[in-house]
């Protein structure tokens, strides 16, 4: 039953469906419906009874204009057209979905959607969050492709003019801008820079469409693993060639020819001979060669930049441009026919022919010639036929469209090579740019073969939207049942199958005379049956197909032809033959050279897919060229699914609204044939077949809450009340289903929803106006009840004041009588206890005195008794104890003899475990061995005690006897004394071995429990061994399985390594063969040198400075040197670790053994001059005093001579290393002002050592007097006088003075006549110590000569011996090699060689490390010398101004004066690389909290200020260069660390302010003080350092803006527009496909407002602590207001769900509180609030009223931050989400534009979010002076010297 006033759709025959609406409630049965159209024309609309077919219901207004049609709640044919129609012309939306297929509608007009911003818009956005649009599905498909993983296609389809290729350009645009390429090749520009390339030559005009593309293809954009592009690859599908040699009327040819003609003009297009395009028959028989508005010299321009951009080199270009111009003229000449109609010719001076061979290089005679003629081959002849006129103009068009169609191949094959990369291909996505269905007045092959291939594109899209529904269904876990969706595959297997359409048709091209009738023919014959197939009425010679979208009639005239595609072999091998490479390049035989019709696929090698066969080609007659049209056709459509089937499809459907192209024009009879065509009603018929509504349970219950019972309410769980809402609304449980995470409900329940929620809210308004009513008349009532109970509330207040003066009245009388009553009964009360009181005392007194004696005499009788009971119990205990200790001695004694027993069988036993365990073993054994101990000693007491016992027992008896008879002699008293003596040393005895007994009981008893605790810890001991053990077993198989599987993946990798550094071995193996061979021969040549060999002076001076070993010293060295460190590098880290282990331990024991030889020899050689001087010169042995002070003395001088040897060896090493440094850094012949610094500081340390030369000859003199003195001690008493008689014999004789006197002694010889007169000054004494000095020191020359020479020969032989013992083991292995297979061979050649340079390394390792430790001993030692050399000056200039002021220093001592700190910091130049690290790469900003913020740059500046204190200009310019270094480094290094990046900026800023603050610029010291002024720079101006650090605070500032945006840009538009900060506000809508979570990735990244506003809080607290000056911080915020401005008016400008009254309220609550949190910041002055306006103002649009002329007049007043297109845009978009709102009328939004067409706006329609405001850098000087800032220890900056 329809109830009245329901709307309803009709057919109608202009409009194809019009909306009425019923006058009367239809019931079943009636035969007719009353209907009012819109036009408020009643018409009766007639209804069959038997189908029962009822017009289809109207969508709610609500839902008109939806994002997605699978969003409306009735789903059919009108509603989708007329969403469509409404969306296109009342609010200009181009894009809709439609479930997964986005609807395209060509709107014949550029819109400015298409820009950066919009890129960027759409960028990292989910698909239904935003308007529809080709942006969104380009980001659907590459964020599908970085999440799953999964190659994309986006298949783009639609008839000629529909915007297929402008939709398939936008994509890839998107594509080029999101996925840039990560390397500087440019691939996206490349990519782009195909499509005019491709446009121009495979786009025509047709009558349709501008630019149409007469191809199909596919692209593929390559991405990497980060998803940046890195090559493509395009695939190319039947070219219409036909249009090469025929145009229809007002249609041109390709765009290239007619591009080509318009720049013949130009000087380098000369040698074409082009003119006109209307001059050339193949481009004018359309008649217009013109298309209004477009350029083709401009075009053509265009294609030369894209060929160049491509790599297409510009001879390549000129020949492409030849070949098509040949093209031109080809079409041109002119065919004559002869008389006799069967032959025809070419007149020889035809202009048009000889520019075509010249242009092709091509013989002008054999063209002409074959032109005319063509060769028939039988089996036994070959003829020459002529051609008729109309064969001849058929050869010559099928020559120009094969030589195009290999052209246009030749450029699709380099531009994949341009497009193609080498690096690997992670995944890509393709864009398939194909044609729509066709069907036109007469079709021909090219439209079957297009209606084919939409054939199976329809399957495939009609399986993937199944599919689809049916994965959201298992999500959602709702029964499945199957639908019956339409399935083309018969249609398909008509065409493709076996004896199918175009398997008749090449076989019917293989019959030598087949014609198109009898394809014709056998096709009515093969497949009249079929349900597909028709035979049309009026024709034998066509057939219609009926396809998914239509019936098409097809005419066969021209099939055979075209499929064949006829090019005569004569032509081509004219073509081959050309003298031009790239023409003949394109007809070769190796070339898989298909016809144009044909599939060109990509040639490429990045692409995956080749379609050339894998099958050989056969020879073939001279007639046709390999396979036909349609099976090649067939072949590519088939790898084009596959590759399609292996991809994630999206589907773009373009529509062409009107085949006129006006500008937004629909034509609905065009549009609903595009959409059957296209598939789009078949998804909405899929969709509507099952649960088309879908609604997630938040959602649900937020849109329908109103008709949720109260008492449901009160559950928290909403899938609950949602289900029981449902219920009781809808009864037929069919009409719904809950899914997992959404409400799926059948087409119509969605609008009965709404119409009872449209009736509960008319009911709530109706109760609201009842109650709103009811309260005004409550107000008046309570108004005058309050009166009334006023007045009476007055009255009875007074009747209630006089009771209460009543009642107080009564009430005090009565506590006057009870007060006195009180009085007198207290009175009486005390006299009767005071009476009571005594009578008590004295009765408890009596009382009292009697119990205490009855105790006292209990306490006397219980003391009695208690000593009489304590004797008894004491007797009774001494008894019972003395048995007690006399038993258990007894058990004891029994018990440790059998413990002793057991202990000794389980000592024997135990004998595993003290080998386990011999630490406690020792323990029991030395336990064992006290015992012993013990028992020995024991024993030896017992014995002692039966021997004292015996004899005490004898010597009682003695005693008895005695007593006896003293008794009877004396008598009995004395003797009973003795007795009683006798008895107390006897229980003195018994009581010390009672003692002895007990202690030995107990030393026994706790070595027992030693011994327990012994054997229970050494089994604790046992198990926890055990378990260890099986716990290393257990972890050496898992360690050995996991390193097994490690070393094999090790070894491949170390093979492959071994492998490719095999030759480099092999050639340094035969250059080390001829270096031994050079090795020997030295060692030869060194042997048979006789005698002693001196060497030259500087050689021995360095030999013997050098600290190397022997062994190294001569060949080895220049071995060393040869080899080069990479080899040195592959064998230290590629040898085996015991291979490196065995041969380090083996050169150490051979060093080992050569150092003991050594050792041994100089030993021997010792032993051997001692006992040579003993024997020469035999020593008293009482001069003991003299020998040790010989001795010490020799001692001393052996420590001089080897630390002046060092420091020799030192100062050379040191002026070599110097000399080599400073040839490497100066390599002029200037030498540097640093190195001749350091060359006078070694001269002084040279002057020491002369100084400690001299110290040694002085102590060689000594040691000379030393040796006089003992002389002269043994001849004392003798030569007493002559003693005397040598005054300066004992005074102390230099070296110089000695050797003079020595001359002076041999020239005076022969003059000397006395010895007085030599003697008189002791000349005599000083010649013989100079003689005696001279021979020694030539002794010690000539020993030390000696002994080099030895040691060198030494080192030689052995050498010799080991290169003897390594050539023996060389000539044993190459014997080993020589037996083995070459495999082997080479396998032990290496091993062999990674022996031995594994060897060499090693030592050359310790050689590293001696010359590292070298030289680091030369470094200390030259910081030694320049420390003295500076002592020494300063030291030379205290002398000087000791000099200048003797008078005063000579009496005054100078007391040194504290000096304040000067604001300076002195630091050395070898100190600036640890002052940038410490002060800039390594600081941390939480090391410097709590300190004065900007830190580092007063520091910093207090360095600078003593670099020019000192004038140094180097040492500011290096001190500058790596501070300015080393804050790049670190923004580099945390380049998304907002607290680094903010420290740094105000650090900067600081920096730059102290550098104007103290530069000595009056501007800007005008706000100094006095102590400030005295800090300013004296020497350098530093304002192009100013300029630098500006500049850096530029940059800071835009990476700490970049940072903050990434950190905001995830929030704004969930926060600003998408939660509720206003709760119950906003209303939910019906949600389409888009909307699943299917399309979306899982996780909630929803934010409110608060979250915004704590980052923002940290924002600004981390700028405040870093001291960022207020001016910097405030444009930091107004940057970031910004942002969220344009984000989030971009975003309402994009989407359609969020243009409604409720979001202008929310958004000027948002807006309210961020200006609310500026004031609170005091950030209100920093104009952030103004780059808020544009926001402000839309939201205010949203909510003012939209219906009268009056409104628009303020809404134009109002928004004028707004431009034109984005108030449009805004009312365009503008949604009620409830019925009581109403939309926005064409009409006013009309208006709206006719007001607003005077300003002057941008046509941009988004703001631009990369906007940057310029950065000011305001002059900030600082109130802190430099001499009172304090350096922290944590900065580690100890080396700067406070000034």
């Amino acid at each position: 039953m329809i109830f009245q006033c329901t709307r309803v759709w009709i057919p109608d025959p202009d409009e194809v469906w019009c909306s009425a609406e019923l006058t009367k409630d239809y019931k079943e049965g009636d035969r007719s419906l009353q209907l009012k159209l819109e036009d408020e024309t009643v018409r009766e609309y007639p209804i069959d009874v038997q189908s029962n077919q009822l017009p289809f219901l109207r969508n709610p207004d609500i839902l008109v204009g939806e994002n997605d049609l699978t969003a409306l709640s009735y789903l059919h044919e009108p509603a989708v057209l007329h969403n469509l129609k409404v969306r296109f012309l009342e609010s200009n939306h181009i894009y809709t979905y439609c479930g997964i297929v986005l609807v395209a509608i060509n709107p014949y007009e550029q819109l400015p959607i298409y820009g950066q911003d919009v890129i960027y818009a759409y960028s990292g956005q989910n698909m239904g969050d935003m308007d529809p649009h080709i942006f969104a599905v380009a980001e659907e498909a590459y964020k599908q492709m970085a999440r799953d993983e999964k190659n994309q296609s986006i298949i783009v389809s639609g008839e000629s003019g529909a915007g297929k290729t402008v939709s398939a350009k936008y994509a890839m645009r998107y594509f080029a801008t999101v996925g840039g390429s990560a390397s500087e090749t440019n691939i996206e520009e490349k990519v782009l820079a195909s499509s005019p390339i491709m446009e121009a030559i495979g786009n025509a005009k047709t009558t349709r469409n501008d630019n149409s593309s007469r191809f199909g293809k596919y692209i593929q954009i390559g991405f990497d693993k980060r998803y940046h592009i890195i090559g493509a690859n395009m695939r190319t599908y039947l070219l219409e060639k036909s249009r090469v040699v025929f145009q229809a009327e007002d249609e041109r040819n390709y765009h290239i020819f007619y591009q080509l003609c318009a720049a013949a003009s130009l000087p380098e297009f000369k040698e074409l001979a082009l003119t006109n395009a209307e001059d050339f028959f193949y481009t004018s028989q359309g008649g217009n060669t013109s298309i209004e508005g477009v350029d083709d010299a401009e075009d053509f321009e265009k294609t030369r930049q894209a060929f160049a951009l491509l790599g297409v080199r510009e001879s390549h270009q000129i020949s492409i441009f030849k070949i098509i111009a040949s093209i031109l003229h080809l079409g041109s000449v002119e065919i004559q026919s002869e008389r006799d109609g069967d032959s025809c010719s070419i007149s020889p001076q035809d202009e048009h022919l000889k520019n075509f061979c010249r242009l092709l290089g091509v013989e002008h005679s054999q063209m002409e010639h074959w032109l005319c003629h063509r060769k028939l081959v039988t089996t036994s002849e070959t003829y020459v036929k002529t051609m008729s006129l109309q064969q001849v103009v058929n050869a010559r068009n099928a020559l120009a469209k094969h030589i195009y169609a290999q052209l246009f191949g030749w450029i699709v094959e380099h531009i994949n090579k341009a497009l193609h990369t080498s690096l690997k291909q992670h995944s890509f996505i393709g864009v398939l740019d194909i044609y729509g269905f066709e069907t036109f007045e007469v079709n021909s092959f090219e439209q079957f073969c297009i209606n084919y291939a939409n054939e199976k594109l329809q399957q495939q899209f009609n399986w993937h939207v199944f599919k689809l529904e049916q994965e959201e269904y298992m999500k959602e876990q709702i029964p499945w049942t199957l639908i019956d969706f339409h399935d083309n595959q018969p249609c398909i297997d008509l065409i493709e199958a076996k004896l199918g359409i175009l398997d008749l048709l090449d076989e019917e091209c293989k019959v030598p005379k087949g014609t198109d009738q009898n394809w014709a023919q056998k096709l009515y014959d093969r497949h009249s049956s079929s349900q597909h197939f028709q035979k049309p009425r009026m024709s034998n010679t066509a057939f219609i197909v009926v396809h998914f979208a239509d019936k098409v009639e097809y005419l066969s005239d021209g099939f055979l032809e075209k499929n064949r595609d006829t090019v005569y072999e004569e032509q081509i091998n004219i073509l081959k033959a050309s003298k031009f490479p790239l023409v003949a390049d394109l007809f070769r035989d190796d070339k898989d050279a298909v016809p144009a019709a044909t599939a060109t696929a990509g040639k490429g090698s990045s692409s995956k897919i080749n379609i050339r066969s894998a099958r050989a080609p056969m020879k073939v007659s001279n007639k046709e060229h390999k396979k036909t049209v349609g099976h090649q056709f067939r072949t590519s459509l088939h790898l084009l699914m596959e590759t399609l089937n292996a991809t994630t499809p999206h589907y773009v459907r373009c529509i062409k609204p009107n085949d006129e192209k006006l500008p937004f024009h629909f034509d609905p009879k065009r549009a609903v044939q595009q959409l059957r065509a296209c598939g789009v009603l078949e998804t909405i018929r899929i969709s509507a077949a099952g649960y088309p509504s879908r609604w997630a349970y938040h959602d649900f219950f937020n849109r329908y809450r109103v008709l949720v019972k109260k008492r449901d309410l009160a559950n928290s769980d909403k899938k609950a009340i949602c289900r029981s809402v449902l219920e009781n609304l809808i009864k037929d449980p069919d009409k719904f289903q809950f899914g997992r995470t959404k409400i799926f409900f059948r087409a119509g329940q969605v609008a009965y929803l709404e119409k009872l929620r449209a009736d509960r809210f008319r009911a709530a308004t109706i109760m609201i106006q009842k109650t709103v009513r009811g309260w005004l008349q409550k107000v008046k009532y309570h108004r005058l009840k309050g009166a009334t109970l006023t007045l009476q509330r007055y009255c009875r207040g007074y009747l209630a004041r006089r009771l209460a003066e009543h009642l107080r009245r009564t009430r005090a009388a009565v506590v006057f009588q009870k007060q006195f009553r009180m009085q007198r009964a207290h009175r009486a009360y005390q006299r009767a206890r005071r009476a009571a009181i005594v009578i008590q005392a004295f009765t408890r007194a009596m009382f009292v005195r009697r119990k205490y004696h009855q105790v006292l005499r209990e306490h006397k009788a219980t003391i009695i008794q208690k000593h009489v009971r304590g004797w008894m119990a004491r007797r009774r205990f001494r008894r019972l104890r003395d048995a007690a200790i006399v038993i258990q001695c007894g058990f004891r004694r029994l018990k440790a003899k059998q413990e002793l027993k057991a202990l000794r069988i389980e000592a024997r036993s135990a004998q595993h475990l003290k080998r386990l365990n011999v630490g406690m073993e020792n323990k029991v054994v030395q336990l064992q061995r006290k015992i012993d101990d013990q028992n020995k000693e024991f024993k030896t007491l017992s014995e002692q005690f039966s021997t004292a016992t015996s004899s005490y027992t004898m010597e009682v008896e003695r005693l008895k006897k005695e007593l006896a008879s003293y008794q009877q002699s004396q008598g009995a008293p004395r003797l009973q004394e003795e007795v009683e003596s006798l008895r107390t040393e006897l229980e003195r005895a018994h009581s010390e071995r009672k003692v002895l007994e007990d202690t030995h009981s107990r030393e026994k008893d706790e070595l027992r429990k030693r011994v327990a605790d012994l054997e229970q810890e050494n089994a604790l001991l046992k198990d926890e061994k055990e378990q260890l053990n099986n716990q290393i077993l257990c972890q050496s198989k898992d360690d050995f399985a996991q390193n097994s599987v490690k070393e094999n993946l090790l070894m491949k990798k170390e093979l492959e390594e071994e492998r490719s550094r095999y030759q480099n071995l092999v050639k340094e193996y035969s250059r080390l063969e001829q270096r031994f061979d050079n090795l020997q021969d030295e060692l030869t040549i060194i042997k048979q040198t006789p005698g002693h060999r001196r060497n030259p002076s500087n050689q021995s001076s360095l030999e013997s400075d050098s600290n190397y070993p022997p062994s190294i010293g001569t060949g080895l060295c220049g071995l060393f040197a040869w080899l080069s460190p990479k080899s040195q590098e592959i064998g230290l880290e590629k040898a085996a670790m015991d291979m490196t282990v065995f041969l380090k331990l083996q050169k150490r024991v051979r060093e080992l053994e050569q150092e003991r030889k050594k050792l041994q020899v100089q030993l021997e050689k010792r032993e051997q001059q001692d006992s040579k001087k003993v024997q020469a010169q035999p020593r008293p042995s009482g001069d003991h005093d003299t020998t040790h002070e010989y001795y010490f003395v020799s001692t001393k001088r052996q420590e001089l001579e080897s630390e002046n040897k060092k420091l020799k060896n030192d100062l050379n090493e040191l002026r070599k290393a110097m000399a080599d440094q400073a040839t490497q850094n100066h390599p002029s012949h200037g030498s540097p002002d640093s190195y001749s610094v350091l060359l006078d500081q070694l001269k002084v340390a040279n002057e020491e050592l002369e100084v400690r030369k001299e110290e040694v000859l002085i102590l060689r003199t000594q040691i000379v007097s030393a040796d006089q003195r003992r002389l002269s001690g043994r001849n004392s008493e003798p030569n007493i006088n002559a003693r005397t008689s040598w005054p300066n014999s004992e005074k102390h004789v230099d070296q110089e003075d000695a050797i003079e006197a020595y001359h002076g002694v041999c020239q005076t010889n022969s003059k000397t006549e006395d010895w007085g007169y030599l003697n008189e000054d002791g000349e005599l004494g000083l010649a013989y110590q100079g003689l005696k000095q001279v021979a020694r020191l030539l002794e010690a020359q000539l020993q030390a000569q000696s002994l080099e020479h030895e040691e060198v020969v030494e080192g030689l032989k052995g050498q010799l011996e080991a290169l003897k013992e390594e050539m023996d083991k060389q000539q044993q292995t190459f014997c080993q090699t020589l037996l083995l297979s070459p495999e082997a061979q080479v396998e032990f050649g290496v091993q062999q060689e990674l022996s031995r340079l594994t060897n060499e390394n090693l030592d050359l390792k310790e050689l590293v490390e001696k010359l590292e430790k070298n030289e680091r001993k030369l470094k200390k030692q030259l910081k030694i010398y320049m420390k003295k050399a500076q002592d020494l000056e300063a030291a030379q200039a205290l002398a000087q101004s000791e000099r200048r002021h003797h008078e005063l220093t000579r009496q005054v001592t100078v007391q040194r004066k504290e000096k304040d700190f000067q604001g300076m910091l002195e630091y050395h130049k070898e100190d600036e690389a640890l002052l940038t690290r410490n002060l800039v790469t390594e600081l941390k900003p939480q090391m410097l909290s709590g300190t004065v913020p900007c830190l580092p740059a007063y520091i910093l500046y207090m360095c600078i200020r003593h670099a020019d204190y000192t004038n140094d200009d180097l040492k500011v310019h290096s001190l500058l260069t790596s501070t300015i270094n080393g804050i790049k480094k670190v923004l580099k290094k945390h380049n998304d660390d907002f607290e680094m990046t903010t420290f740094w900026l105000s650090n900067t800023c600081r920096l730059l302010h102290c550098l104007k603050q103290y530069s000595g610029d009056e501007g800007f010291m005008t706000q100094n003080t006095a102590k400030q002024n005295e800090h300013c720079l004296k020497n350098f101006d530093l304002t192009e350092y100013r300029q630098v650090l500006s500049d850096l605070s530029i940059q800071i500032y835009q990476q700490l803006i970049k940072i903050a945006e990434g950190v905001l840009q995830p929030m704004i538009v969930s926060a600003m527009l998408e939660n509720e900060s206003i709760q119950g506000l906003s209303g939910v809508k019906p949600t389409g496909y888009r909307k699943r979570s299917s399309s979306m990735a899982d996780g909630d990244n929803s934010y409110c407002l608060e979250a915004v506003i704590r980052q923002m809080n940290s924002f600004h607290t981390v700028m405040c602590d870093q001291g960022l000056d207020p001016e910097i911080i405030q444009q930091v915020f107004k940057q970031l207001f910004y942002m969220i401005n344009a984000m989030t008016l971009n975003n309402l400008l994009l989407r359609k769900d969020v243009c409604s009254w409720s979001t202008g309220m929310q958004l000027r609550y948002n807006i309210s509180q961020l200006e609310e949190w500026l004031r609170g910041r005091n950030l209100h002055q920093s104009g952030a609030v103004q780059t808020m306006e544009p926001l402000i103002q839309a939201a205010q649009l949203l909510q003012l009223k939209k219906k009268t002329p009056e409104d628009a007049e303020a809404i134009c007043s109002l928004c004028t931050s707004l431009s034109t297109q984005q108030i449009v845009k805004i009312l365009n978009l503008y949604t009620p989400l409830n019925e009581f709102e109403e939309r926005v009328t064409v009409s006013f939004i009309r208006t709206i534009q006719a007001q607003l067409q005077e300003r002057s706006d941008p046509q941009q329609l988004l703001l631009d979010s990369k906007h940057m405001f310029p950065v000011l850098f305001p002059f900030n000087p600082s109130s802190l002076t430099m001499d009172s800032i304090h350096i922290p220890a944590c900065l580690n900056l100890e080396f700067l010297n406070e000034v």
